[in-house]
């Protein structure tokens, strides 16, 4: 095994000091020391086993959920590409790709009468949904989910039923290191044209109360209710995390170039100038605020990951 990957064979396509902030939605962050994109499957597994076990390893999906930090990452990102993104509806099942778009998913399962409508307006890939156990409307992907394939650290390849993955919410137990190749998903039948004209609903919804059109990572933190929003118009709202941001008067707060979002005060925003550290530090304020207003710790729901940059540098490309 060797600490240096330069030094392993592969066919896929592999980076040294690669930028990630154009990689992210946030547009922030430092390099990674080295950026890996396999060919497929047999040479992620390859890769990983040849690879010494003390080199850090994070698979990165399309950087939907994520502050990278100002310094970079060490060790080794890997980022599944095209070959990753399949998707396959079957008999009541949807087996998708982890570099599939959840969007897309949603779309391709309903043109299949299939009812995955739940992935439409959640941002990113199926490997980071299934990671995160991602919801909308009361649905999880705990509830959908039937198994995962998944190259382990040690380069295993291994299929994990569900049951294995421990979810909670907002939260999985995927093994460290492993990276999620593919996740097969029941779905219920539904009429195409009744699922699109939902989705579109979901949409215009979406657009209506959160900053889609501007540069955020989804939703900050966690709700303190432990659970996402259903879409009933009774949902209650007390112990949503955007409205306990609201009520300690952190609508629109700023730091730097990072915003809470005045549409949407559990949307963090990189106005066009913020570092990580201006968004990770306005995130840790907010927290700070809500705890001395109404006693409650939000977590977060985005992913920090990576170095802070030494003093007084600045981070890589922004």
């Amino acid at each position: 095994m060797t600490r240096d990957p330069a030094q392993i064979a592969h066919r896929g396509t592999l980076t040294a000091n690669r930028a990630l902030a154009p990689l992210t939605w946030l547009r922030v962050g430092g390099p990674a020391e080295w950026f890996f994109q396999p060919a497929d499957e047999a040479d992620l597994s390859a890769f990983l086993a040849a690879l010494d076990p003390s080199v850090p390893v994070f698979a990165m999906g399309v950087g939907s959920n994520l502050i990278v930090r100002d310094g970079g990452l060490r060790g080794v990102v890997i980022r599944l590409g095209r070959g990753f993104s399949t998707i396959t509806p079957g008999d009541g099942v949807v087996e998708a790709g982890a570099a599939a778009l959840d969007s897309h998913v949603a779309r391709r399962a309903a043109e299949a009468g299939l009812d995955l409508t739940f992935l439409r307006t959640i941002p990113g890939a199926i490997g980071g949904a299934v990671r995160m156990n991602a919801g909308c409307y009361g649905t999880y992907v705990a509830d959908r989910l039937q198994e995962v394939r998944a190259v382990l650290r040690d380069g295993r390849i291994v299929t994990l039923p569900a049951t294995a993955l421990g979810f909670g919410y907002r939260q999985s137990q995927v093994p460290d290191g492993a990276v999620i190749v593919a996740a097969r998903f029941a779905a219920p039948p539904g009429d195409p044209q009744a699922l699109a004209a939902r989705m579109a609903e979901q949409l215009a919804r979406r657009d209506a109360t959160q900053p889609t059109r501007e540069r955020s990572a989804g939703s900050t933190f966690r709700n303190p209710a432990g659970f996402s929003s259903t879409g009933r118009d009774d949902d209650v709202h007390d112990l949503k995390a955007w409205k306990v941001i609201d009520d300690a008067g952190l609508r629109g707060a700023r730091r730097g170039g990072a915003q809470m979002s005045p549409k949407h005060p559990n949307f963090l925003i990189n106005t066009g100038t913020a570092t990580a550290a201006d968004l990770e530090g306005l995130g840790e304020e907010v927290r700070k605020r809500v705890l001395q207003t109404s006693g409650i710790s939000l977590e977060w729901e985005v992913m920090r990951v990576g170095d802070a940059a030494p003093d007084g540098a600045q981070a890589g490309s922004r």
